[in-house]
């Protein structure tokens, strides 16, 4: 299926992923309509790469119906990228109100304004592994779970992304993510973003848990890949959840130590054990995506860390 010619939107796409997924699909010919609702961060990857030039950047708080209707229906959507969310870890402990607002709220206003538009060709909505709570290893028929503010957040919204289809028949695909890393990443608590500022302005690294957290380390150009390929095959797979994600499952330390490797630089680290209720060991069976699709990651932390870590130094060198 092309996407020449059709009219996209991108919630969050002005954030880390969303950048790289409207520079990619902007090579396909749709149009592209973004909508951000923060301060514009000229530094950020999304501006770096001029594509406020290339796309139609709209001011829209999702948790405003309203102003979210008159954008899918003023710009004529036929398909939805939902990114846009409170993806913040720490910051869902600290304000958990906010969190719930902008995950459950922000989706549901993008599933009704869909539904009630009644053109739209097809909805992806981006979430996360931390849906599924504390299960260690996890499939797509594992059920959605979590009592941390972040995890029920977002299995809150797949669960109601879930109804919008099967009750009104939307045709709406989730996607769940392992840990996604990547240049323009600029959450600094995640744990890549905090080593390469740590490297580049050579500070030490505080470490939130005790260091042996466990998780899956997925480039974020294989997600976009994933997002675009679902995308072409709507048709054949409205309804479904898939998971992506990647084999290099692995605990704080070792990504640490893998990156020093790579690099060949040493990484000075102080282990803070201040972490609340977060999910200890994590890693996402991705079988289906590969099944039914034909997908699979094509990078690795050897293959893109290099890459990364000369732009996160342009980046603080032009900060």
């Amino acid at each position: 299926m092309g996407l020449a010619g059709k009219n996209i939107l991108v919630t969050g796409g002005t954030g880390f992923l969303g950048s790289h997924l409207v520079q990619n699909l902007l090579n396909s010919g749709a149009k592209l309509i973004v909508t951000d609702e923060g301060e514009k961060d000229l530094s950020s990857y999304f501006y770096q790469n001029r594509l406020n030039e290339k796309s139609i950047l709209v001011n829209c708080d999702l948790k405003n119906f309203d102003r979210t209707f008159h954008v899918i229906t003023r710009h004529e959507i036929d398909y939805v990228y939902h990114l846009a969310a409170q993806a913040i870890v720490n910051t869902a402990l600290i304000n958990p109100l906010e969190t719930y607002r902008s995950n459950i709220l922000g989706t549901l206003n993008v599933l009704e304004s869909c539904r009630l538009y009644g053109k739209i060709e097809g909805v992806i909505v981006a979430s996360s592994d931390k849906s599924y709570g504390k299960t260690p290893r996890v499939s797509e028929k594992n059920p959605l779970g979590g009592d941390h503010p972040y995890e029920s957040s977002k299995s809150a919204a797949d669960l109601i992304a879930q109804t919008y289809f099967v009750t009104y028949k939307l045709p709406v695909v989730i996607t769940r993510f392992g840990n996604t890393y990547g240049e323009g990443d600029l959450n600094f608590n995640r744990i890549i973003p905090g080593i390469m500022k740590a490297l580049v302005n050579r500070e030490t690294l505080g470490i939130r848990s005790n260091g042996k957290f466990i998780r899956d380390y997925v480039y974020v150009s294989d997600i976009v890949s994933s997002l675009i390929l679902i995308l072409k095959n709507i048709k054949t797979v409205r309804g479904e959840v898939f998971n992506v994600s990647s084999r290099e499952n692995l605990s704080v330390l070792e990504i640490i130590k893998t990156v020093g490797r790579i690099l060949d630089k040493k990484i000075n680290y102080k282990i803070l054990n201040n972490t609340v209720n977060e999910i200890p060991i994590q890693s996402v069976n991705f079988n289906k995506i590969q099944k039914v699709l034909g997908w699979k990651p094509k990078y690795s932390l050897k293959t893109t860390i290099p890459g990364i870590f000369d732009w996160y130094s342009s980046y603080f060198a032009e900060s």
